[in-house]
């Protein structure tokens, strides 16, 4: 079993096709940044290729931009597209891909304002090889303002070599 933590923002600043280009191109180079994974006792494990830290920060980085570029679809693939999926918020329970994506629906209509959402402080940790956990922080902004943000923690599932979200719980603290 291995420990992996990833501290960057995932998600950049910017809208539209040329905003999530760059950010897409931005988070998915990882410059400067060390990854070390570590076995049960602590010891550096061999890189054995993209390790789960990688894969969640590429599908977060993917999902931001997403977002800011007003694609519902490409924002819901994080998702597994399971009626067992879940999410918790302040409206409470949501349960299954279709509830989660109603919930997110409103705000990827035609016309509706949607903020630049980037993700800040990503920590992962692979519980098995098929089981991992995320923590990290949402930050919504609108020219230059933070309209929203607060911790979330996600559990995702390697389904057929892709890591998919299978609970998400975000909470808004105000926090920065």
């Amino acid at each position: 079993m291995g420990r992996m933590i990833r501290n960057r923002p995932i998600g950049r600043r910017g809208s539209g096709p040329v905003g999530a280009a760059v950010a897409l191109a931005a988070g998915l180079v990882t410059g400067g940044c060390e990854f070390e994974r570590l076995d049960s006792n602590g010891s550096p494990m061999a890189d054995e290729g993209p390790d789960l830290a990688e894969q969640v920060a590429s599908l977060l980085d993917l999902q931001a931009a997403a977002w800011n570029a007003g694609d519902l679809e490409g924002f819901m693939s994080a998702y597994s597209p399971s009626p067992t999926t879940t999410y918790i918020g302040s409206t409470g329970l949501i349960e299954g891909y279709d509830g989660i994506r109603e919930r997110y629906a409103p705000g990827f209509a035609e016309g509706a304002a949607r903020d630049s959402l980037r993700f800040e402080g990503l920590r992962v940790r692979e519980v098995d090889e098929r089981v991992g956990v995320a923590t990290a922080r949402y930050v919504l902004e609108r020219e230059g303002t933070v309209t929203s943000t607060g911790p979330f923690t996600l559990v995702l599932l390697n389904v057929e070599g892709a890591w998919l979200i299978v609970h998400d719980q975000s909470a808004e603290d105000g926090g920065g």
